[in-house]
Formats: C-alpha cells, structure tokens, sequence
C-alpha cells in the first residue's frame, strides 16, 4: 500500500502539466506585433490575447499568446496590471504547430510606448 501510494504522488503532478514542445515548433521564432485585447494572469498559465496582422494574409487576427503562470511572473515583477487592453506590443515567441490557431509561446514582450520589456531564455 505504501509502494502504491509513493508511486501516486509521484505520478499525479507529472500528468498535471504537459511539455509546451507538444504544442510550439521549440526551434522556431516568430515575432507578433499589435493590441492588447486581454491579458489573463492565473495559473498554470497566462494568456495575452492581441490583436495583429497575420504575416500571410494580411488580416486581422486575435493571437492567443501563453506566458507564464502568475506566480513565476510575479517573481518576475509582472502582475496584472503590467499589461493593460490597449497597449501596443511586440511579441517574440514560439510558434504553434497549427498556424491557423495564430498561438505563440512567449520568449520576448516589449511596449515601445515606455520602453518595458520582458524577455526568458528558450527552454528546449
């Protein structure tokens, strides 16, 4: 009993999060650039949502961009209100295997109008 339920603890928070190179080409970069529409900052993940043109096509597009959790972004002196609807971005990331979705996997944000920037080293 003992053995089994090592063997569950272990277990659990391994199926609980997912590896991001399922979802992102790892060794690809694409840079994104336009209007916060909203940015959700929780757990497991953060998402920005922004509004550009997609490279291709020329339209208009919503990306659907993933960050980090709230609290390793926290640790990071990003909170909620770092970015606000409205504020003009450019997002250096990861592209996601379906290009169609328009998903990034963060690795660089910058906000020309003030100059922050937030960036991390690539995980591979």
């Amino acid at each position: 009993m003992r053995t089994f339920l090592v063997g569950l603890l272990v277990t659990v928070p391994m199926l609980a999060h997912h590896s991001i190179a399922g979802d992102y080409f790892m060794d690809q970069r694409a840079t994104v650039e336009g209007d916060v529409v909203q940015f959700q900052f929780r757990n497991p993940h953060s998402w920005v949502d922004l509004k550009g043109i997609d490279p291709k096509t020329g339209n208009t597009v919503t990306w659907s961009i993933e960050w980090s959790g709230a609290g390793r972004l926290g640790r990071e002196k990003v909170n909620a209100d770092t970015l606000k609807p409205g504020n003009h971005v450019v997002i250096t990331g990861q592209p996601g295997r379906v290009a169609d979705d328009h998903r990034l996997h963060v690795l660089k944000i910058e906000r020309p109008a003030d100059g922050w920037k937030w960036s991390r080293a690539p995980r591979y």
